[in-house]
């Protein structure tokens, strides 16, 4: 699953797309009506890759509890954000999710987790495998701690 490019716009409902770039901003475009529009730099945009969920141990980032939502469910949808309570939508996410931190996860973030793992899985986004790192990445960071402990 390659969540990359995929965004949240604080005070915009929904997910969006990076389509393109301006001078001072981003051209995105909708998921859910493909329509797009320019985001600028004033507006606060959160990339679905470095979202992460609240976890008593650790954070899980999020492509992973999607991940774990998509096999929970067969790879069907799951509870309607819109219709299902606070409650339901809390224990469908423990049974994926049990080490999730349920005093520090809001009634929003669930609605909203809810909602884009729907509208991810209706646009083909989501499957049963989480993205690893290049092992290029690796290799390159490895040599960098290597020269740094020479020095």
């Amino acid at each position: 699953m390659d969540l990359t490019g995929i965004i949240s716009i604080s005070g915009k409902p929904g997910l969006f797309k990076m389509v393109g770039q301006m001078k001072n901003g981003i051209i995105v475009e909708s998921l859910e009506d493909n329509k797009r529009f320019p985001a600028y730099a004033s507006h606060k945009v959160s990339a679905l890759d470095d979202i992460s969920i609240y976890g008593y141990s650790e954070d899980v980032p999020l492509v992973e509890v999607f991940v774990m939502m998509y096999k929970l469910e067969e790879g069907k949808e799951t509870l309607d954000s819109n219709k299902a309570s606070i409650e339901e939508l809390r224990a469908r996410l423990r049974e994926a999710f049990a080490e999730f931190d349920e005093e520090r996860v809001y009634a929003s973030d669930l609605k909203k987790l809810f909602k884009w793992y729907n509208l991810l899985l209706a646009q083909g986004l989501i499957d049963d495998k989480v993205d690893e790192p290049s092992e290029e990445g690796n290799e390159a960071d490895s040599s960098e701690e290597n020269e740094s402990k020479e020095d």
